[in-house]
Parts: structure tokens; C-alpha cells; sequence
């Protein structure tokens, strides 16, 4: 995957059994092969985030903010004083201390904070969510925000239609850019996605591309045996 072309490659540690070791050493591998490593979070924990950008990632997507402080709170967890919080350590981030300073200089303006947005109440509160100095993206997880609003999986239904267009709005307003994830690895959905004007899109996840592509080639071979 990070021979393929993408432009960043998220490790997920909110809805996977991958371990905080197991996450350093793919960081490891994306950041060698010159792509972006970003890490899911389990929660918006500061302890978690340390030991991921202390482990190289370039930042995190934080789950389910839902307010103004949440925001401040992941920031702060991100960043060193005296921007934020984050206390200072040294291991494969900073060189294991050789890179130190430099790395000081890079994580304030260039590690992510990458917010998602995926309840009614975020949806409520986004205009003070993407007004954190530091938060850099906004990211939509359609299943929880439809869940959030009682229609769970409806991505049809006017509920959830006016929520997205919501948040449309007000990230056009304040200039924040914005994505989703495309879940089914669909060019149709990319394609609509990009269209709709999202910059940061999540392409599919392993799993449903290894499923997709098996599920194909069988089906090729069904048709075949007719």
C-alpha cells in the first residue's frame, strides 16, 4: 500500500487489535517509503498520542470530538509547549534525541490534527470544533454520525443528508478542508466524493479491498463454470 501512491496511509488503532508496538513499526514503514503515517486514535487520549508521534507518526485523527474543548484538548496533546502540552520525550520521532531540535522546529507547524466529526452533537458545536487554532482537517465517520442520529447506516435519509450538508457548510465558511471515508473501495464513490469538493479522503481500508478483490476474482470464475 505504500508502493501504491497514496498520499498518506492511516494506521488504525479505534477499530482494529493493533498494538502500540505493531503501529510503530508500520509508521516505520510508511515514513521510510516517503509517505505520510497518520494513526486513528482509540479515543482522544493525550497518553495515546504521545506514544504515537513520539513513534514518528506525522499526526493523529482524533475520534469522536464533539466539542470545542475536545479540539483543545488533542492540539494541546499534539503539539509541545509552549503550544501546547505534550511533554518531551526522546525515541524515534526525534532520533532517539540526534534529531531533537529539528524535530521541535517541524511538529509545530507540520504535525496534523485531524478531527472527526461523526455525531449530531460535533455537528452542533462545529463551528467552535474547527475554530481551534491547530486543528488542520476535519473527518466524517458517516456510520457513528448516522448511528448519532437514530437512523444508523441510512445515508440516505434526510437526517443524516442534512447533517452532511451542515458540515459542508460551515467547513466552506470557515475554510477548513474536509473529508470522509469511502469505505467499499468504489471509483464511482472517489470519484463523487472529490466532486462534492472533500480534500481529505480515506480510500477504502485492507480489509474491504482484500475482500472486493477476492470476491471479483470468484465471481469470475463462477460465471466461468455456467
Amino acid at each position: 500500500m505504500a508502493s501504491a501512491g497514496f498520499d498518506w496511509l492511516a494506521i488504525d488503532l479505534e477499530h482494529s487489535v493493533i498494538t502500540i508496538r505493531e503501529a510503530e513499526e508500520l509508521i516505520r514503514v510508511i515514513d521510510l517509503k516517503g509517505i505520510t503515517p497518520l494513526v486513528r486514535l482509540s479515543s482522544n487520549n493525550q497518553e495515546q498520542i504521545k506514544r504515537v508521534m513520539d513513534a514518528g507518526s506525522h499526526g493523529v485523527i482524533v475520534p469522536m470530538v464533539k466539542t470545542f474543548d475536545d479540539a483543545v484538548g488533542a492540539v494541546r496533546a499534539v503539539k509541545y509547549p509552549p503550544f501546547g502540552e505534550r511533554s518531551f520525550g526522546l525515541a524515534r520521532a526525534q532520533k532517539y534525541g540526534v534529531g531533537f531540535k529539528d524535530y521541535v522546529n517541524w511538529q509545530e507547524s507540520n504535525s496534523l490534527v485531524v478531527v472527526q466529526i461523526e455525531h449530531i452533537e460535533a455537528v452542533d458545536n462545529l463551528e467552535s470544533i474547527l475554530s481551534v487554532p491547530g486543528v488542520d482537517a476535519y473527518f466524517v465517520g458517516p456510520y457513528d454520525l448516522s448511528g448519532s442520529l437514530g437512523i444508523p447506516g441510512q445515508f440516505e435519509h434526510p437526517l443524516f443528508i442534512d447533517a452532511m450538508a451542515q458540515i459542508r457548510r460551515v467547513a466552506t465558511t470557515i475554510d477548513m478542508p474536509g473529508g470522509l471515508h469511502v469505505v467499499e473501495p468504489s471509483t464511482d464513490q472517489l470519484k463523487k466524493s472529490i466532486e462534492d469538493g472533500y480534500v481529505f479522503i480515506a480510500y477504502s481500508l485492507d480489509i474491504r479491498m482484500l475482500d472486493a478483490a477476492c470476491r471479483h476474482g470468484l465471481s469470475c470464475v463462477s460465471e466461468l463454470k455456467k
